[in-house]
């Protein structure tokens, strides 16, 4: 027997009847010989972390656009919070943490440059129905591994799809991923925000803290302590009501106080006119993009294209490249 037989087995006989059981993925577009050593699951999450998209995630905007003080979030380390808090869930509710974790670690590998104002950029310049959680699933679908994607498991790509904007994933594992995202941002964007001076703790309603905490981690510990007591040995992923409701409170007190505050959001709007121009100069000169992104343009409309390549900037890359095609070069003496 494999070591990957033996991890089938074991899920067998420990897991919770409601975890979704390796072996009864619906698998891959393109099928693949059994690996001796790690499950499907485990494989996926691999792939991902060995993927070009994981790693730029690191210089890509959480709330904050490209700031000075490296202690502020960025995607990669809110993707890392996100597994790190799926793990959690999916280990108490008997559930499968290898494909939490591999979903989790995924989950924003097509968000755009600068946060939610490259999305948005998106959607005003390429299409209103652009969303980052669809991105992704294209980026491990079409864009990785020039072209090939990464070929992920039909369970891992839904719940990537299906993290954010309303969606429900059709695993158990997938909907943890949904709700510990948000456990995730909600908290390190109050830590951020205290660390950047736009807000203070004892700015948050009190009525809040007393039922989340005022500690980061007791905040975490709490509302994962509230999924874990609401779901065990249920067929579905529920945060208990009474901290739902605050959490729902607390994050609508972010968008007022933290997402749409002058400091927070002051590059905002040069973000977004940066990419417009960047956009509508490739729409003009798609040759000019690499070549992964340009062949594209053979079967898919330009525009199309370009949002591909865009997405997959960097802050720092989008910012050098927007230097290069628009500020002049100082005259170098000969």
């Amino acid at each position: 027997m494999t070591v990957s037989e033996m991890f089938c087995e074991r899920e067998n006989s420990f897991l919770s009847p409601y975890a979704f059981k390796t072996a009864d993925t619906k698998g891959r577009v393109t099928p693949l010989a059994p690996c001796p050593n790690r499950t499907e699951f485990q494989r996926d999450r691999d792939r991902i972390i060995h993927s070009k998209s994981f790693r730029r995630l690191m210089h890509k905007t959480q709330v904050f656009i490209f700031p000075q003080d490296e202690h502020f979030r960025t995607r990669m380390t809110h993707t890392l919070e996100v597994a790190q808090i799926s793990r959690i869930i999916a280990r108490a509710l008997r559930l499968n943490e290898d494909l939490c974790e591999a979903a989790a670690l995924g989950h924003d590998l097509g968000h755009t440059p600068f946060g939610h104002a490259g999305e948005h950029a998106m959607q005003l310049f390429y299409s209103k129905d652009f969303t980052h959680n669809k991105q992704s699933l294209r980026v491990v679908e079409k864009l990785e591994r020039d072209g090939k994607g990464l070929n992920l498991t039909w369970e891992v790509k839904d719940a990537i799809l299906n993290h954010s904007g309303g969606c429900v994933a059709s695993t158990l594992e997938g909907q943890i991923v949904n709700i510990s995202d948000r456990i995730a941002y909600i908290n390190h964007d109050i830590d951020d925000a205290i660390r950047g001076g736009i807000i203070s703790i004892d700015d948050i309603p009190s009525d809040l803290l007393d039922i989340l905490g005022r500690g980061h981690g007791e905040r975490i510990n709490n509302m994962v302590s509230a999924v874990v007591s609401e779901s065990m040995d249920k067929p579905y992923v529920r945060m208990e009501e009474k901290t739902w409701d605050a959490t729902l409170k607390l994050r609508t007190y972010l968008f007022e106080n933290v997402y749409y505050n002058k400091v927070a959001k002051v590059e905002e709007d040069k973000s977004i006119e940066m990419l417009r121009i960047l956009y509508e100069y490739f729409v003009k000169h798609p040759n000019e993009m690499p070549d992964i992104y340009f062949n594209n343009t053979v079967d898919e409309p330009v525009e199309r294209c370009v949002c591909d390549y865009l997405s997959g900037m960097t802050d720092r890359y989008a910012i050098d490249l927007f230097r290069e095609l628009y500020v002049p070069g100082m005259w170098k003496r000969r």
